[in-house]
């Protein structure tokens, strides 16, 4: 029972890692922006169909295509954020409405790329970690420590940096930060870059393990809705926290029972916390 118990954790926490890093990225454009991106699944989409490319059919190192595929995302992500979604800023249904397009936009041009077919590539780690019948594959466990790795970088950037600094100051209140000579143009530009480049590092992480489709996105796009739902629209720690309580809690039941019973109850945990607290466990009244 006791190996059974810390299976279900040690699958939790690896599966929450991936959910944190669609999440942060997420809550941070709605922090920022106050925009609810629906578009976001597709730069998960974009990120693993890049690594697809880079490195299962032109043989580039499978690490240096990840960083490349986060970087040519991010890239995307800031063009996106100057020419589409800037003049929705704080008009929360259109921007709604145009992230909705871009995800449509975006699937259309993966398929006719790649077309509608899955493709799989080869496993750069393979095998698996038996600790005294707890098993874990290599390839979880790497994605797990490189999404760690990446959190803690998004952490102390968000803390420790000027920049990191000023977009928590926006978050927080845009016209005071304004007065206070922080370009929020600039700003907002950047932060879109990074939950874009977050976004397709998590893709590109489990591009390998999962599979690429031009509609593979749909899935992580609404787990990392679920998951900053629970925690609360434009909460940091509230992404940290929900990613891994729905980590946890799909793994317990897919364990249990079965991976649709695993999505039910996420679901059905969300809707019960919402009940008793509107904003989520970390999202703020205003």
């Amino acid at each position: 029972m006791t190996q059974f118990i810390l299976q279900i954790i040690a699958n939790g926490l690896l599966s929450g890692m991936v959910y944190i890093l669609m999440a942060l990225g997420f809550t941070l454009i709605f922090g920022i922006m106050r925009i609810v991106n629906f578009a976001h699944g597709e730069l998960y989409m974009v990120g693993a169909s890049l690594v697809l490319i880079l490195y299962a059919h032109n043989g580039m190192n499978y690490f240096v295509a990840v960083l490349l595929a986060a970087l040519l995302t991010a890239g995307l992500g800031a063009l996106i954020e100057r020419f589409l979604f800037r003049p929705f800023v704080n008009t929360e249904l259109n921007g709604m409405i145009m992230s909705l397009g871009i995800a449509i936009s975006l699937q259309a041009a993966a398929l006719i790329v790649m077309g509608p077919q899955w493709q799989a590539m080869e496993r750069p780690v393979s095998g698996a970690l038996d600790f005294g019948g707890l098993v874990v594959p290599y390839d979880r466990l790497f994605v797990g420590g490189v999404a760690l790795a990446i959190i803690a970088l998004f952490y102390l950037f968000l803390t420790r940096s000027r920049t990191g600094l000023a977009m928590q100051a926006v978050a927080q209140d845009a016209e005071t930060a304004s007065l206070m000579g922080v370009r929020i143009g600039s700003v907002s530009a950047l932060a879109f870059a990074i939950a874009a480049g977050l976004a397709a590092a998590a893709g590109g992480l489990m591009a390998p393990i999962y599979s690429v489709a031009p509609y593979m996105g749909e899935l992580p796009m609404l787990k990392a809705f679920v998951v900053v739902v629970l925690g609360g629209l434009g909460s940091i720690p509230g992404a940290v926290v929900g990613g891994l309580v729905i980590g946890l809690v799909e793994s317990a039941f897919a364990s249990a029972m079965h991976s649709t019973a695993a999505l039910i109850a996420s679901f059905a945990l969300v809707v019960l916390v919402v009940l008793v607290r509107p904003r989520g466990l970390f999202g703020k009244a205003v």
